[in-house]
């Protein structure tokens, strides 16, 4: 019997639905050998198989632990949504930067150095720094305070330690309460359209109508007005191409609409918001379903999740010793 697991933290609806719907797809279908459960893990012994085809993983970006098992799992054919050696080495400066060279519009964006100096460093560990940084070189590029702009985490997500800054003094007030994150400076969008798309598979793209300056369980439009279609296509197709080249099969994108331009401002949330009383009885049922349905095929498959890996050559007997 194969196995889909869920592994998921504090989330009360989408885990508990998604198995349920595959379990529900696979009985309407006939497939004998395969149902869908909350993953069980305790201690994990070095090499251990997981028991599991595929893992939908919405929680390890939290927890070391479950990171860790998730990788050791790969190793021995479990198929992980999403892939969580990449998910660990990526940041959202780095994305910022490739975009541009896929014909994806980004707005000029910034990676500042930490305020505070990281656990265990000291000045000393900073040597290669400039300093003082060239703060008007910056403003010029980001055309601040001309321009508001947004300081962000390079990484993270969940709109923690966002900062939205009109001017210098905001700015530095602001950069003073970050402390030891990482941080990019980006030039705000004065969009009118703004769009969160969950994009699965790589494949099928769901454009959602978002406003993220309503308080949160209100950002999901209700009763949108029509878009040009033009526009959705160049969304909906600037999303596939964000996802295909991360290699995220469950993310959202989301895009801010000035002058017709959607600037993809934020595409690294690989365990996208799914819960019921936030994005909506519409929006949540799709997600449910085209995520069971993607769940379901990747058990199904051939796949190898370990081929593409540089020590998977060595396990198979090819790598060059």
């Amino acid at each position: 019997m194969e196995k889909i697991g869920v592994l998921f933290g504090m989330e009360s609806t989408f885990p508990g639905a998604l198995v349920a719907r595959i379990n529900d797809v696979v009985k309407e279908r006939g497939i004998t050998n395969l149902k869908a459960e909350f993953v069980q893990t305790g201690g994990v012994f070095n090499g251990q198989a997981s028991g599991y085809r595929v893992i939908v993983d919405r929680i390890s970006q939290d927890i070391p632990f479950y990171r860790a098992y998730l990788k050791n799992a790969i190793l021995k054919g479990t198929i992980v949504i999403n892939n969580p050696f990449w998910w660990s080495a990526d940041d959202k400066f780095f994305n910022y930067s490739m975009m541009p060279k896929l014909g994806i519009a980004i707005p000029p964006t910034v990676l500042l150095p930490h305020k505070d100096y990281p656990v265990g460093t000291t000045d000393r560990s900073m040597r290669n720094l400039i300093y003082p940084l060239n703060w008007d070189e910056i403003y010029d590029y980001l055309g601040f305070p001309e321009r508001s702009a947004f300081l962000k985490p390079h990484s993270g997500g969940g709109w923690k330690s966002v900062y939205h800054v009109h001017n210098q003094e905001e700015l530095f007030k602001a950069y003073d309460e970050t402390g030891e994150l990482c941080m990019t400076l980006q030039r705000t969008v004065n969009f009118k359209e703004y769009f969160r798309c969950y994009v699965l598979g790589q494949e099928k793209v769901h454009i959602m109508p978002y406003d993220p300056r309503a308080p949160h369980h209100e950002r999901y439009v209700k009763d949108a007005p029509p878009y040009d279609p033009a526009l959705l296509a160049r969304v909906e197709k600037d999303a596939l191409t964000i996802c295909r080249a991360l290699g995220y099969d469950m993310n959202t994108v989301e895009f801010a609409v000035e002058d017709g331009i959607p600037y993809a401002i934020d595409f690294l949330n690989p365990a996208p918001d799914g819960e019921y009383t936030s994005v909506g009885h519409e929006n949540f049922v799709w997600f449910v379903e085209n995520m069971a349905e993607l769940c379901i095929k990747k058990a199904l498959s051939k796949e190898d999740p370990a081929k593409d890996y540089h020590w998977a050559s060595f396990l198979n007997g090819t790598g060059r010793s």
